[in-house]
C-alpha cells in the first residue's frame, strides 16, 4: 500500500546499517586471536548521510507552501573501512578487542534504542486504525 512505504523514515535504514556494523564488529571479536586479521568496520554516519540526501517522500502538495519531498532511495552497500589499531598485534592482527567489545556494546544500545523507536510507531498505527 503507498501509504505505508516511508511510515518509518530513516529508521528503517538506520536498523539495516546498524545490523551490518554489528556483524563487523562480531567478526573482529571472533577473529580476534587470528593472525593477519584485519579488524573493520563501516562509517555508519556517512552511510546515513548518504541515505538521508537519497530520501525523499512521494507526496502531492496540495498547498504552495507545503515542504516539498523527493521518493525514498533505497540504501547501497555501505563502505568497509578498515581500522587502525593503537596496538596492533606482532601476528599483523589489528583487532584490539576491548575497543571491539565497548564499541559492539555502544551500537547494540544504539540498535536497541532504533527497535524502540518503531515499536513506537507501529503501536501509533495500530491506535490509529483502533481510532484511539
Amino acid at each position: 500500500m503507498k501509504i505505508f512505504d516511508n511510515v518509518f523514515g530513516v529508521h528503517e535504514n538506520a536498523m539495516r546499517l546498524r545490523q551490518d556494523r554489528l556483524g563487523l564488529l562480531s567478526e573482529n571479536i571472533v577473529n580476534s586471536e587470528t593472525p593477519n586479521y584485519k579488524a573493520k568496520d563501516l562509517d555508519f554516519k556517512k552511510a546515513m548521510k548518504a541515505s538521508v540526501s537519497n530520501m525523499n517522500v512521494s507526496l502531492k502538495q496540495t498547498h504552495g507552501s507545503h515542504m516539498d519531498h523527493k521518493n525514498l532511495g533505497r540504501l547501497g552497500d555501505a563502505e568497509i573501512i578498515y581500522r587502525n589499531p593503537m596496538n596492533p598485534a606482532a601476528d599483523g592482527n589489528t583487532v584490539e578487542a576491548h575497543y571491539e567489545q565497548s564499541e559492539f556494546g555502544k551500537e547494540t544500545a544504539r540498535y536497541m534504542a532504533t527497535v524502540q523507536f518503531i515499536e513506537n510507531r507501529i503501536g501509533g498505527i495500530r491506535r490509529a486504525f483502533r481510532g484511539e
